[in-house]
């Protein structure tokens, strides 16, 4: 039953209608994302400043300290593990859209979801897609290189650009990335926003992001586009831009996912609604989880 809840829902609901999506509505998704990480700065960069560390930890975690190769495809990576780290950032605009109080704490609502399993499950995959990119990416550059590392960032460009193994490594690694991006896109474009705002199932959220791809192929294109060249302006240098790329992007698809899914059919997820209690400076960050 549990596992039934998971892929369906809690109730049976007509499926999601899909909206056509227009280069004007990724312009408001993304002014409407700046709007509000310019309102809440304070917890969007509280939720996403250790998202460069984060990064910067498990590249070093996984290739030691030679990840100059590697650091493009780790780049290019966080746009399939974007949609988990903005997980919170979706309820705080849902939250401000409903006119509610919004804090740093309601973030951590999404655990308390009633869609958390289908979140979760969501998210386990997302998260396998991202560790077998990171896998190929890998075997692609020893396939071309070999196991040996670049000794300087001037010796790799150089035998990156000069090289027909070096533009073996970037054609072939950039189609097989491409590959990897659009798998990822289609399954998570609205899934996780639709997840936090509707009592729905993986397999309604899932099977509404892959048909809104469908019916919208060269608006959704540029937007994972927009999303791809944010990242990676965000990610220069050693990630530190991703903490306010993440936010403003996690902002926008929220407001992306309210213009482009026509979900009123399916039961809204309720607010999690806690006593008012005045906090002290002596409770943080403990208070943030009760």
């Amino acid at each position: 039953m549990a596992q039934s809840h998971i892929l369906v829902g809690a109730t049976a609901a007509p499926q999601p209608a899909i909206r056509t999506i227009t280069v004007d509505d990724l312009k408001h998704a993304l002014r409407a994302g700046w709007t509000d990480f310019s309102a809440m700065p304070s917890h969007a960069i509280f939720l996403c400043i250790i998202y460069p560390v984060v990064g910067i930890v498990l590249a070093q975690f996984i290739f030691g300290y030679a990840i100059l190769p590697f650091l493009y495809p780790l780049a290019a990576g966080f746009a399939l593990i974007g949609p988990i780290a903005a997980l919170g950032l979706y309820e705080l605009s849902r939250r401000r859209e409903a006119g509610l109080e919004t804090t740093s704490s309601n973030a951590l609502d999404v655990l308390h979801s009633p869609s958390i399993g289908a979140i979760t499950a969501l998210g386990l995959v997302l998260l396998a897609i991202f560790f077998i990119w990171i896998a190929a990416a890998h075997a692609i550059y020893v396939a071309n290189f070999g196991y040996a590392m670049p000794v300087s960032v001037s010796q790799f460009i150089t035998e990156l650009f000069t090289t027909a193994a070096g533009w073996r490594l970037i054609i072939l690694g950039n189609l097989v990335g491409l590959v990897f991006a659009v798998t990822a896109l289609m399954l998570s474009v609205v899934s996780f926003p639709m997840l936090l705002d509707r009592e729905v199932g993986a397999a309604t959220a899932l099977s509404s992001s892959v048909r809104l791809v469908a019916a919208n192929p060269v608006t959704m294109a540029l937007w994972g586009l927009i999303v791809a060249a944010l990242l990676l302006i965000g990610s220069l240098p050693f990630f530190i831009g991703l903490a306010v790329v993440i936010p403003v992007l996690g902002h926008a698809t929220w407001h992306l996912y309210r213009k482009a899914i026509d979900a009123h059919d399916s039961p809204p997820a309720e607010f999690r609604q806690r006593p008012h209690v005045h906090r002290h400076a002596a409770d943080f960050p403990a208070a943030l989880f009760k």
